[in-house]
């Protein structure tokens, strides 16, 4: 059995979050496309209306299919609740994010969030952040905060597309995923990332999830608040 089974239940059950009247932000992933497509069924059976903010296309092309009602996120100056998976999460609940290249709009929706809910597979959880971190820069500055990432301890490497080209966000920049090693103080050093010149966000996510769900591959998840 894999993840997917527990990925589907849990999905469910993180419907029991959702209120009618929200407005709801989306992230992207295999999780995030789990909940949209539970979320579309709760709320034609329940008939409650939410206004859902996505974060990326793909997301937003798995809402409309669903019919769930779509806003932007400059709309709203509040987001009640964030549903959203991970790429990695250590034990004091930091979050590497941007493997699907939505950090900046996931960003955006998880710092307005009034409560954040994380679903994850077990394999993302670890006891230190380690796996490369992905930071989205402005095409221009690609040279440049290349060479300042590097004088921080990191191996930045251009993320790029099946083809070879480099891939680019749906904001119009690259991302470069940085090897640090093993990671003792992310938020000292997502700041000093998002002080350099050009990098527009970093996909080491400080704010504390609210809510955490766990897959296990028995099919059965965990829930860590």
């Amino acid at each position: 059995m894999s993840f997917d089974n527990a990925i589907a239940a849990l999905s469910i059950d993180a419907l029991k979050f959702v209120k009618d009247g929200q407005v709801i932000g989306l992230g992207s992933g295999r999780a995030a496309t789990a909940f949209v497509k539970s979320l579309s069924t709760f709320l034609k059976k329940k008939k409650i209306n939410v206004r859902c903010i996505p974060t990326s296309l793909q997301i937003k092309l798995t809402a409309e299919q669903g019919g769930i009602k779509l806003i932007e996120a400059d709309q709203v100056d509040i987001v009640d609740i964030v549903f959203d998976g991970a790429d990695q999460i250590d034990v004091e609940k930091n979050m590497i994010k941007g493997g699907g290249g939505a950090l900046l709009r996931e960003n955006i929706l998880i710092s307005a969030a009034k409560k954040v809910v994380i679903m994850a597979d077990k394999s993302k959880f670890v006891k230190k952040l380690d796996r490369a971190v992905p930071v989205e820069v402005h095409p221009s500055a690609r040279n440049t905060a290349t060479k300042s990432i590097k004088k921080v301890g990191g191996k930045p490497i251009i993320r790029t597309i099946e083809r070879g080209y480099p891939f680019v966000t749906e904001n119009g920049n690259i991302i470069l995923d940085c090897d640090f090693g093993t990671i003792s103080k992310p938020q000292q050093l997502a700041q000093k990332i998002k002080q350099m010149p050009g990098v527009l966000e970093v996909g080491i996510f400080s704010r504390k999830p609210d809510v955490i769900y766990r897959a296990n591959t028995d099919g059965k998840f965990e829930i860590i608040t």
